[in-house]
């Protein structure tokens, strides 16, 4: 298997913290693979349901064949262990520390509210809230990458969503995780997550996140539902 490529040179090492320490790579070769361009040196997801790519090493082929993935005005989000080389003709645009994060046990929703699933219908809705409240990137068709619920207000509006996103063998990230600003302060972030983590932990896999270690808030409130630090990842952002 591709995941291999990357195993680290200890015995403790497993295939699935192999598939953690890069989770791009993992989803786009086992069960998103169905969403991604490339080939055996480098793959990407559609452009229209996210930016996120990998190479298969950090062979001068291997970069080469990332870049070439990438047309003018798009970006890649490269999500790994530690840094890349930057890929040949490809400028970084932001790079960033992400802490990972993952949960083998998280309570189910206690909510006062009605949860509901979202969608293909919901779609338009759930781009204009992540559009306005910029949770990660969230494209036109990013929620076929998972199942998402939301809280919709009396009038229908859709006001909070929570969702899932990359999908490795043994785990599934939560994401999409927004709440539009008239409503927040009212748990409607830790009740979704709930949904979908519990969810996703009762299907027999763990549930994972990123998130910014400046974030105190945030990790305050993920540990709270049962995620616990894995270890510190690398996020590059690159253009042409």
């Amino acid at each position: 298997m591709h995941l291999l490529q990357f195993r680290d040179s200890s015995a403790k090492a497993s295939v699935m913290d192999v598939a953690l320490d890069r989770p791009v790579w993992a989803t786009l070769t086992t069960r998103h693979a169905a969403l991604a361009w490339g080939d055996a040196r480098a793959w990407r997801l559609d452009a229209a349901v996210g930016p996120f790519a990998a190479p298969a090493d950090t062979r001068p082929e291997s970069l080469a064949a990332l870049a070439a993935l990438l047309p003018a005005g798009d970006e890649f989000w490269l999500v790994e262990s530690a840094e890349l080389p930057l890929p040949p003709g490809l400028a970084l645009r932001r790079q960033a520390p992400l802490d990972q994060m993952v949960a083998t046990a998280v309570a189910p929703p206690t909510a006062a509210f009605a949860i509901d699933p979202l969608g293909e219908a919901d779609a338009p809705d759930m781009l204009a809230l992540a559009t306005l409240t910029k949770p990660g990137p969230f494209r036109r068709r990013t929620h076929e990458l998972g199942r998402f619920v939301g809280v919709r207000d009396g009038d229908g509006r859709l006001i909070a969503m929570a969702g899932e996103r990359m999908k490795l063998p043994g785990y599934v990230e939560v994401s999409g995780v927004c709440t539009h600003p008239d409503h927040r302060g009212r748990g409607y972030a830790a009740q979704l997550m709930r949904a979908v983590a519990s969810r996703i932990i009762a299907a027999g896999d763990a549930a994972f996140l990123h998130v910014y270690p400046s974030n105190a808030g945030a990790i305050a409130l993920y540990e709270t539902l049962g995620f616990r630090r894995r270890r510190g990842m690398s996020l590059q952002i690159v253009a042409r």
